[in-house]
């Protein structure tokens, strides 16, 4: 179906102002975030919090890509290069979440509890998700296929997030080490769908034409 509302210039300068500082703050908590998660994995011997922190490196990057593009004074003209960005952040994070989920299970690693590990990954469960609605909305209603492609890679940090946070709570109270590493292993495949689709431009059209096909004022 075709969208039938077209913002006019003003709401899409709006709109492209407002995903900048989206994805500026988004930047800004991520490098937070990867600081504590790696500090405290190193000191909890906790693949899946360095695992965790080095994954935020990955959301920087994805994140840096779209204020990139949307800095120049014609965003659109950037929009594939910087789809294939984006791509290559949602492979590298399939690819390294994997590896490191296959390297806890098969070394079986004692890991310390880690109440500043715990604290972090409950703290991303929450505020992650709300960074991603709010640029896919605004990357929805601009057209923008990048700005909603870094949404989804917020929403598979706020998984990961949620995996690594379930894994040490269980491995605190159960010694369930394992838990975190079957997570990661799923999420990995969901990152590698994300990732093929957005290198062919066309998963981000579906995901804008699905929400402007909702009735809800765009604007709202």
């Amino acid at each position: 179906m075709s969208a039938t509302h077209t913002p006019t210039d003003h709401r899409r300068n709006v709109l492209r102002r407002r995903i900048r500082w989206i994805v500026f703050a988004t930047i800004g908590y991520n490098l937070v975030e990867a600081i504590v998660a790696i500090t405290a994995g190193t000191i909890a011997s906790s693949a899946a919090l360095v695992g965790f922190g080095l994954d935020s490196t990955i959301e920087v990057l994805s994140a840096a890509a779209v204020a990139w593009q949307f800095t120049r004074r014609d965003p659109e003209r950037w929009e594939k290069s910087t789809l294939r960005v984006i791509a290559i952040a949602f492979f590298a994070l399939a690819a390294y979440v994997t590896a490191t989920s296959l390297i806890a299970l098969i070394s079986r690693v004692e890991v310390e509890h880690s109440p500043v590990g715990i604290a972090i990954t409950a703290l991303s469960v929450v505020i992650m998700p709300f960074l991603s609605l709010a640029e896919r909305r605004a990357g929805s209603e601009l057209g923008s296929a990048t700005a909603v492609a870094d949404s989804r890679q917020t929403l598979i940090c706020t998984y990961l997030s949620g995996a690594v946070l379930i894994g040490l709570v269980l491995n605190s109270l159960f010694g369930w080490w394992w838990v975190d590493a079957i997570a990661g292993l799923v999420i990995a495949v969901f990152a590698l769908r994300e990732g093929v689709e957005a290198w062919r431009g066309d998963a981000c059209a579906t995901s804008v034409g699905m929400i402007l096909e909702d009735p809800a004022d765009p604007h709202h």
